[in-house]
Formats: structure tokens, C-alpha cells, sequence
């Protein structure tokens, strides 16, 4: 019979000794063993630099085929030579990269072909002269004012205009549209076809203006507009007094609670 012994402490590794680094070497055998291949190296990349710098001359061609080839959108125009390159391989070879590089627009619109669109217009100051706006007393807008462009009010277009009056009796008027856009002009693009030349904002709006000062003169827009909505008749009266020019008392939150005052004897 074989006696079995008990390993001395000497034959096994004590668990408050440091274990031996493991050095490289040895991951790269046991992975070689478990896997049977070796790992690929940035050498082994399917693209590289020469090859790109090659097929590709300019950014915008980089940008389109790493597109093509990975749905990535690049921003490259403008960056040093090699920098856009590197970047590209690098999306290209599935690594990581700055997302300051990331674009935001399709490499293959081309914005010479698109027709520029005319920057919404900016809306005028508001009259520094009016009161401040918490001391509004009624407002009343009105779809039907006749449009102040010719070419639109021509074709029976009307405007959307707000009238506000204000405790001290000032009364103000704004356009504030409505807007469309609409095309101007036509030019032949590089590929024969005819198109607009741009694309312009149609609509007006005039920041809020005095129609009607504190004392009750009137401005010269101010007494067209009167004369306009005085003709717009409804029941016994018409748009201007009914609506606009309102006389109200002043507002007094006291008097929901305590209509009656304090004293009911004043």
C-alpha cells in the first residue's frame, strides 16, 4: 500500500507571499492556446494611411467614402493634412475618435446646389415711449387688416395685427405677420437645371408702435387705422370703439374679496 503524505508547507505557495508578475509572454501563450489565433495588430488594419492619401485627394471624397463605408459623418475640411488621414483610418479601422470630428451634415449635399434661404427678418424695437407693458389695460387682435405690402395686399391678403391700450389712455398697434416663404428669381445650376435663385420671408412685422398718444392725439398710421377699423361696423357699433379704444375703470383686485370697502358707510 502506498502511503499518501501531506505536501509540506514548502510545496505550496503561502497566500500572504506576492504572486510572480505575469509577463506578457505567457498571456500571449495561453491565448494562443485557448484561441488558436493570434490577435491583429494596427499592422494587420484593413486601411491605411498611403492607401487613403492615394484614393482620396481631397476631404470631401475622404468624407463620402468613410460615409459609404461606415455611416460616420466626418468633419475634415480644413484640417491638417495628416490629421484628417489619421482620423479617417481611425473610423475606418473601428477605433474610437475626438467627436470634434464628428459632422452633422450629409458629405453629399452640396450646399452650391441647394438655394440659399433669406435669414428671417428681424422684428423693430418695440416704441420706447409707450408704458411698460404690466400697465396694460385691454388688447384686441384683429385677422383682417389689409396687408401693409402692396403685392400682397393686391392679391386681397390680409395681416394679423394686435391693438393694445394702456391705463393712461395710449393705445399701440404690432404686425406680426403672417409669414411665408416664397422664391425669387431663377438661375440655370451646373447641371442645366432651371431654379429659384433664392428663397425670401414674405410677411411683415413691425414691433409694437403708437397709434394713439397719452393725451389722444393720434399718430399718422395711427388715424388710418382708426378711419379703417371705424368703417368695420358691428351691431350698433363699430370694430375701433367697441373693441380697441375701451373705457374701462380702474382695476382694483380689493374688490373681489371686499366689494363692499371697509366701510360701508363711504
Amino acid at each position: 500500500m502506498t502511503k499518501k503524505t501531506q505536501p509540506t508547507p514548502t510545496d505550496v505557495a503561502s497566500p500572504w507571499d506576492d504572486a510572480p508578475e505575469t509577463t506578457a509572454e505567457e498571456i500571449l501563450e495561453v491565448a494562443n492556446s485557448i484561441a488558436g489565433v493570434q490577435p491583429k495588430s494596427m499592422s494587420n488594419a484593413e486601411y491605411d494611411m498611403e492607401g487613403l492619401m492615394t484614393d482620396f485627394p481631397t476631404a470631401k471624397e475622404l468624407e463620402r467614402f468613410v460615409f459609404d463605408e461606415t455611416g460616420v459623418v466626418l468633419n475634415l475640411k480644413g484640417r491638417a493634412n495628416k490629421l484628417k488621414y489619421q482620423v479617417a483610418m481611425d473610423v475606418l479601422n473601428g477605433v474610437d475618435i475626438d467627436p470634434k470630428f464628428i459632422g452633422d451634415e450629409n458629405p453629399y449635399i452640396d450646399r452650391a446646389d441647394m438655394v440659399p434661404v433669406e435669414p428671417f427678418p428681424a422684428i423693430p424695437e418695440r416704441d420706447p415711449t409707450l408704458p411698460p407693458e404690466s400697465e396694460l389695460q385691454n388688447y384686441f387682435f384683429s385677422p383682417f387688416v389689409p396687408h401693409p405690402d402692396p403685392d400682397a395686399r393686391a392679391l386681397g391678403k390680409k395681416c394679423h395685427c394686435t391693438f393694445r391700450k394702456y391705463n393712461d389712455g395710449t393705445i399701440s398697434y404690432e404686425i406680426n405677420g403672417p409669414w411665408e416663404q416664397k422664391e425669387h428669381g431663377t438661375k440655370i445650376d451646373k447641371y442645366g437645371r432651371e431654379r429659384p435663385e433664392i428663397i425670401k420671408w414674405i410677411g411683415h412685422c413691425s414691433g409694437e408702435q403708437t397709434v394713439q398718444r397719452e393725451d389722444g392725439t393720434l399718430t399718422p398710421v395711427g388715424r388710418r387705422l382708426r378711419t379703417m377699423m371705424q368703417a368695420q361696423r358691428i351691431n350698433a357699433g363699430n370694430i375701433w370703439d367697441t373693441f380697441v379704444d375701451r373705457d374701462f375703470g380702474q382695476f382694483n383686485s380689493e374688490a373681489i374679496v371686499d366689494p363692499w370697502g371697509t366701510d360701508l358707510r363711504t
